[in-house]
């Protein structure tokens, strides 16, 4: 498969690594190449640090995985001082994409605010799934006027390319995809986790469901996307297979991204970029 041409440049394989699933790629750069991907998405980073929510945080069940996070992450600054020069360094090829999230539209304007200046970001990944404490818990992505104003606020703060990611659970996808593109995304990522719980299986209680489950939805939206609103689409969700990636590609999405099966087995994605490399 050949390049892809996507944010004003090109990914040399379709196939990125999904944020929170892979940190800011210091833990995989042992186990695989890094560079051989089309690209990183990293983990999500808040204005301050964050600790997260209490353990257990990842827990499996036969129909995938179920995660309670929270968001942990070290911080804008250290990763801007840090994670993203380490990064940069590694990659040569491979793209890096940020994923940006916050409890206020303000928290992201400050986060895109102090990363925009560094060149080795392609684009950010708006993470509108996150809950919208002025809003009084709703998340950003679950209404047309929030979300709205939290790509708004994200365009004119940034020089790079937007990409927003949505979750599943929305009543009409292609509309508020339709919403971010009239604010200024360049692309949306579909889609995120979906709220899921099981008894006394995550510290937090429920979690986001991840894995096989979300593949037929990730797929759907994404062609539904691709119909009505005709802007680039990242998919994401549930790829475990060289096939499970052309489903989506079929669908019409750009790019890829694999999460919960390089939590499995980290060398599945870079085997997937090579397998579609063979056509």
């Amino acid at each position: 498969m050949s390049a892809v041409q996507l944010f004003g440049t090109s990914f040399q394989n379709p196939i990125l690594l999904a944020a929170g699933t892979a940190g800011f790629g210091r833990e995989l750069d042992p186990v695989i190449d890094l560079d051989l991907l089309g690209g990183i998405v990293t983990k999500a980073v808040t204005p301050e640090p964050r600790r997260g929510h209490p353990p257990l945080r990842v827990a499996e069940f036969r129909g995938g995985m179920l995660n309670a996070v929270g968001l942990a992450n070290p911080g804008v600054e250290h990763v801007a001082e840090h994670e993203l020069p380490w990064l940069a360094h590694r990659l040569h090829r491979a793209r890096i994409l940020v994923n940006v999230a916050g409890a206020t539209v303000h928290d992201y304007v400050h986060v895109i605010e102090r990363l925009t200046p560094n060149d080795a970001i392609t684009a950010f990944e708006i993470n509108a799934s996150c809950p919208n404490t002025s809003a009084g818990g709703l998340e950003f992505g679950a209404e047309p006027v929030g979300l709205a104003e939290l790509v708004r606020a994200c365009r004119r703060a940034s020089t790079r390319p937007l990409t927003v990611k949505l979750s599943p659970v929305l009543p009409d996808i292609p509309a508020m995809a339709q919403v971010a593109r009239d604010e200024g995304a360049d692309a949306v990522t579909l889609v995120n986790t979906m709220p899921g719980l099981l008894d006394k299986r995550l510290g937090n209680g429920s979690g986001g469901l991840s894995g096989p489950a979300l593949l037929p939805m990730g797929v759907l939206a994404t062609r539904r996307v691709r119909e009505r609103v005709q802007m680039p689409v990242i998919g994401v969700g549930g790829v475990r297979t060289t096939s499970d990636a052309r489903e989506y590609l079929a669908a019409g999405a750009s790019l890829v991204a694999i999460g919960t099966a390089a939590l499995a087995d980290p060398r599945v994605p870079v085997r997937i970029a090579r397998e579609l490399s063979r056509g």
